[in-house]
């Protein structure tokens, strides 16, 4: 079952919109995931230094907040671990062919108005809807 959580979501979604405007005031870089982590694997990319700190302050800043606070972050998966690794993986072909991910194009070009992440948000949004759809409806969902 999924969980509403408004507040929490909110609040996670202004920290990654920060956190890109952040990194394109200072280093006018593009906030993608898959493109700042594709930097730091072979051949190293010059700016590596910069990528590797924002993905690990991507990791560690919820890891800290949850040590300060003692406030758990609810996740719970009815999904078998396979199935999850398997939707990883498509999704990684996906970001490939894509040229980004959700992040870099959700966030980041949309704010842009660039043309080539409106249109990759709005496939993504549609293959989720359908998804959702076929496996809720027609596959009678999954347990």
């Amino acid at each position: 079952m999924t969980e509403f959580t408004p507040l929490l979501s909110l609040a996670g979604g202004s920290l990654i919109g920060f956190a890109a405007v952040l990194l394109m005031a200072f280093h006018g870089r593009i906030a993608g995931m898959t493109g700042i982590l594709s930097g730091l694997v072979p051949p190293f990319s010059h700016d590596w230094g910069w990528r590797a700190a924002f993905l690990l302050g991507a990791v560690a800043a919820p890891a800290l907040i949850v040590a300060a606070t003692g406030f758990a972050i609810p996740f719970d998966s009815a999904t078998p671990a396979p199935w999850l690794v398997v939707g990883g993986l498509i999704v990684g072909i996906g970001v490939y062919f894509g040229s980004g991910c959700t992040s870099g194009h959700g966030v980041c070009g949309m704010a842009r108005l660039s043309p080539r992440s409106i249109i990759a948000t709005l496939t993504f949004m549609a293959s989720t809807v359908a998804t959702v759809f076929v496996i809720r409806h027609l596959l009678g969902g999954l347990s």
